[in-house]
């Protein structure tokens, strides 16, 4: 397998520079894919499809490989740019809008991606009506945990996430991802820069959009609203439109229990789960 040259796309891509990266690395320090993977720990094939193109890593990953390159962050600054190729083009567009925003406001009918643990994520990706292999949902899963460290950059966005009490009663099959989930909002919550709310059942039927709708406001003051359905997403860049969806919040939020009486509630679920 050393001697097999990487798959050629058809067409430039972020991950197939990548794996062109990680193999013209490998090949000027001299080493064999069998000595890299003596030396990194990681699997020959595992390396073989990185360079090919086919796989995409987790970020420690290539942060282990930037290490022993001795190439400071170029290979997670390259990962950052293929991971974004796992998303649509419309979301692609969302997530760089998403990647420099200030502010992000956001209300949801499941568990935002960004308040998602690993395990739940992997238990909802894999739920999705198209067949997906087990390297395609790792995939899917590496892109959606990836966008989460956009909570950590500095200075961190500030975040409010309205989050329906549907999305709290819906438990997976397995009570340890459950937990860790539940858990995980409670400390998410408890961050200075993320406000939890839950929108209860006990408001009655709203106006509510079908789908998840975000408001992201640019360091330039610019605001763009998107909405997400099950199957499709739409970018709102015109004023009017985001005004619509801004006062549509606006009534959401209102209506939502205080971020203190969301973490009791959140609390009170999760006991009730433990019992």
């Amino acid at each position: 397998m050393d001697g097999q040259p990487a798959r050629q796309d058809t067409e430039d891509s972020a991950r197939s520079a990548l794996g062109s990266t990680l193999r013209y690395l490998r090949e000027k320090a001299g080493k064999s894919l069998s000595q890299l993977a003596e030396d990194t720990n990681y699997d020959k094939s595992y390396l073989y499809r990185l360079e090919a193109g086919e796989r995409i890593s987790k970020r420690p990953v290539m942060e282990d490989l930037d290490t022993y390159y001795e190439t400071g962050d170029l290979l997670v600054r390259l990962w950052k740019l293929a991971r974004m190729e796992v998303f649509k083009d419309q979301y692609k567009a969302f997530m760089r809008l998403e990647s420099t925003a200030t502010v992000m406001h956001m209300y949801t009918p499941v568990i935002p991606g960004l308040l998602q643990t690993e395990g739940f994520a992997r238990v909802l990706l894999s739920l999705w009506p198209t067949q997906i292999d087990e390297e395609e949902l790792e995939e899917q899963v590496v892109a959606r945990m990836g966008r989460q460290e956009l909570l950590h950059r500095k200075p961190r966005p500030t975040v409010r996430a309205i989050i329906d009490e549907a999305a709290l009663r819906r438990a997976p099959a397995d009570a340890k991802v459950w937990e860790e989930q539940l858990t995980h909002l409670i400390f998410s919550a408890a961050q200075p820069s993320i406000t939890v709310q839950v929108l209860p059942f006990s408001v009655g039927v709203q106006p509510v959009p079908d789908g998840a709708l975000s408001l992201l406001w640019q360091p330039d003051g610019s605001a763009v609203a998107y909405l997400e359905g099950s199957a499709s997403g739409e970018l709102l860049e015109e004023p009017d439109d985001f005004l619509k969806y801004r006062l549509a919040y606006d009534r959401i939020r209102d209506m939502a229990l205080t971020p203190l009486e969301s973490v009791t509630f959140i609390e009170r679920i999760l006991e009730e789960y433990r019992s």
